[in-house]
């Protein structure tokens, strides 16, 4: 297990989220000539197949980039996306932006040799571990900035961002603020509270139950306490069965929402009109937690220079910065902070560097997925 914190009772805080609107893919890409293609498609770094400069050449060439379950609000993927589009020229087609890490795997196997499936993939670590044989090996230029515990060793995929799970919640319809998940049982709370979906499946919503755990005597060896937790939230009428959204929080249906800390921030008055002015955001009092999300390339990637360039994108400091500004921490944070490339308001306003705080190993999430498998669906009736 991993041991990081956060400094007790942080102030959380994030730039101005931009909502962008993510377009569907629609159309064939061109994967340029058969034989450059085949070249990226198995290329394990820009420099084996040419270099930066003709990975660019590529991927332009290619003008496509599929990306799946990538929320304009989430981790600041809006602003990513944009930056992306504005400094290569390649169209990106953004599908199930509200989906799961489940649902991007589905599209993968469902979509395989098609040109709309998903080129890259954002998975949390239990889906990721389930399907490492649908993953490619890749480093990006700056591998040696992304600490060792935080990628495969040989590329199949890097850790990229975290955040703090967290609580938020609706002021105006809540008066005295939560300070753990224990108060979420109490009677103010009834038909309020709601998870990012369902933990078989999302790994936001898995965090949940595993943060539940932490805090009623559990450990991250063993989360069943957690599944006990939301089973007795059910009981007391104050589990929501609604998937929660931007739109759902700042219409006020879902006062209650225990998911990251980024996109809590990014649905409060941060957001301007799209957000609820009245939103706030609690990191629960006792032991916080965090789990990273993966980067990947589909090894049936169809506009394999793109995908590849957007890894190194990703991994830039620019992107990197922009994950920080929405209040998520960038895996290659150190050194960012070391070379001077570091947005040191955004970190700041982030509350600085984690120190501290539980994120589940590979074979812990692994063991965790089997408990949810088993338990969940029993527990909440569903």
């Amino acid at each position: 297990m991993q041991n990081k914190r956060t400094l007790a009772g942080i102030a959380l805080a994030a730039a101005a989220v931009v909502t962008l609107a993510g377009c569907s893919a629609t159309s064939s890409a061109s994967t340029g000539s058969s034989s450059g293609a085949a070249a990226w498609k198995t290329a394990t770094s820009a420099q084996s197949a040419g270099g930066m400069d003709a990975l660019v050449k590529a991927a332009k060439a290619e003008g496509q980039l599929n990306v799946i379950a990538l929320p304009p609000t989430w981790a600041n993927y809006g602003k990513i996306i944009d930056g992306f589009k504005q400094k290569y020229g390649i169209t990106i087609n953004s599908a199930n932006p509200n989906g799961s890490s489940a649902d991007e795997v589905a599209a993968v196997k469902s979509q395989k040799g098609q040109s709309t499936a998903p080129d890259v993939l954002d998975l949390g670590n239990a889906v990721l571990q389930q399907n490492l044989d649908l993953l490619t090996d890749y480093k990006v230029a700056n591998w040696n900035d992304i600490p060792t515990n935080l990628k495969d060793k040989d590329g199949a995929w890097t850790r990229d961002y975290t955040g703090l799970m967290s609580i938020g919640y609706d002021s105006s319809k809540i008066t005295d603020a939560p300070k753990d998940l224990k108060d979420l049982l109490g009677s103010e709370y009834k038909g309020k509270v709601s998870i990012a979906g369902d933990p078989t499946q999302a790994n936001q919503a898995a965090s949940a139950v595993y943060l539940a755990a932490l805090e009623n005597g559990g450990s991250a060896d063993d989360i069943t306490k957690g599944v006990d937790y939301f089973g007795k939230l059910k009981q007391a009428g104050n589990f929501q069965n609604v998937l929660p959204s931007q739109a759902t929080v700042a219409s006020g249906e879902t006062p209650v929402v225990i998911q990251w800390s980024y996109n809590n921030l990014a649905w409060g008055p941060d957001a301007g009109a799209s957000g609820n002015k009245h939103w706030k955001t609690v990191v629960p009092e006792g032991q916080a937690l965090g789990s990273y999300y993966s980067q990947a390339i589909n090894k049936d990637a169809p506009h394999p220079a793109a995908a590849r360039l957007w890894q190194e994108y990703i991994a830039s400091a620019t992107a990197q910065n922009l994950y920080l500004q929405a209040g998520a921490f960038p895996s290659t944070l150190a050194a960012l902070e070391k070379s001077g490339k570091v947005d040191k308001d955004a970190l700041e306003a982030a509350g600085g560097a984690p120190k501290d705080y539980v994120e589940l190993s590979d074979d812990q999430v692994t063991a965790a997925a089997k408990v949810l498998a088993a338990k969940w669906s029993s527990t909440m009736g569903s």
